[in-house]
């Protein structure tokens, strides 16, 4: 049998909530499969952490994690006023960030998908949506203005400034562009390269490595888009993409306008996969006002966990059965409270009624 030590970081708002969702499904999953165990610990982590053990990633945290196979995390961030309390220095974000940098993460995978008969979560028009959406955003995750050099004070002139750098090298953006093609050819082989070449020197640097890596994959149809009319297709022509890389601040503000598209963030698991290990995660955020209410929707920690299933623990049979699960609990008419309203033809649910649905969907299927 293999054991799998997973680190569990439910963080704060919903991040517990949808945690204990996530918890049920892997339990679930360790009884379908005599040669596989998950040794399951939980810490603290996110802005809660600051307040309780004075760090927003403990000591405690940093060495479970990295003795842990694979590491799953809830939402962190707290409300404005509480997040005021912490030092900017020390926020949540540093601690994600820092989290990010330790192990490498270099690559966010964020599937963006929406079959045809979920349409009505979309804000877009069903003939916009056709058959439904499926868009994998890739992402490069430790590069960039959120990682270069920073300073802020006053100038010559004395007016407050800020400067932040961005920084890219070949290496970096040849192994996330390596990944996607990789992705596109286990999809529908159709790349959208985003980018800001006409301003950016960062954004030429990488349209370079595209073509130079474009003819190792010569059965992958390459597109060279510029962010913003990116942004632009992704309302009006969602269905015309299949895998999209970008550099970190484009792939941040893209990914979050792709979980517009579908509805809401609530729809969106993402994987950020290092060379030795990696972390899965919710998209959205930790939604402090409607925390410990039972309605938050808990598709997207639950989706995190299918990515695991199949990214780290090679489980892509399960993975399958578990994305199956989730669809067919919405194709149910099932939904919670924070994806949907009364009158909207669904039967509203408790996050752990929805996760109590997608875990006897999922047992009913052959392991």
């Amino acid at each position: 049998m293999t054991q799998y030590k997973i680190a569990l970081l439910p963080g704060d708002g919903i991040g517990e909530e949808i945690m204990a969702e996530a918890v049920k499904i892997l339990q679930l999953v360790d009884s379908r499969h005599d040669d596989v165990s998950f040794d399951l610990t939980p810490a603290p982590f996110g802005a809660s952490a600051w307040f309780s053990h004075g760090s927003c990633w403990p000591e405690e945290t940093q060495t479970l994690c990295d003795g842990a196979d694979a590491i799953l995390k809830g939402t962190i961030g707290l409300s404005h006023a509480e997040s005021k309390k912490i030092p900017s220095d020390q926020s949540a974000e540093k601690g994600l960030l820092a989290m990010r940098r330790r192990y490498d993460t270099y690559a966010n995978f964020r599937p963006v998908f929406l079959p045809g008969s979920l349409g009505h979560f979309s804000p877009l028009k069903p003939e916009i949506i056709g058959d439904g959406i499926d868009i994998l955003i890739i992402r490069e995750l430790v590069g960039g203005l959120y990682f270069g050099e920073k300073e802020a004070g006053i100038n010559a002139e004395g007016l407050r400034y800020a400067r932040e750098q961005l920084d890219y090298d070949e290496n970096q953006i040849r192994r996330i562009v390596e990944v996607a093609f990789q992705a596109a050819m286990k999809r529908r082989r159709k790349l959208h390269s985003v980018h800001k070449s006409n301003v950016l020197k960062s954004s030429v640097l990488w349209t370079e490595i595209v073509e130079e890596v474009a003819p190792e994959y010569p059965e992958v149809e390459v597109h060279h888009v510029l962010v913003d009319a990116a942004a632009t297709y992704l309302c009006l022509k969602p269905t015309d993409f299949d895998v999209m890389v970008m550099e970190n601040l484009f792939g941040d503000i893209l990914s979050d306008q792709a979980g517009g598209i579908l509805g809401s963030l609530g729809l969106m698991p993402s994987a950020c996969v290092g060379p030795e290990k990696s972390y899965y995660e919710p998209s959205h955020g930790s939604a402090p006002d409607i925390a410990g209410q039972n309605i938050a929707n808990p598709y997207s920690m639950i989706g995190s966990v299918a990515m695991m299933l199949e990214m780290s623990f090679g489980m892509t049979k399960e993975a399958e059965n578990l994305w199956q699960a989730m669809q067919g609990v919405f194709a149910a008419g099932y939904s919670t409270p924070d994806l949907s309203r009364p009158g909207a033809g669904v039967t509203l649910v408790g996050t752990d009624e929805f996760g109590d649905r997608v875990a006897e969907a999922l047992d009913g299927m052959p392991a």
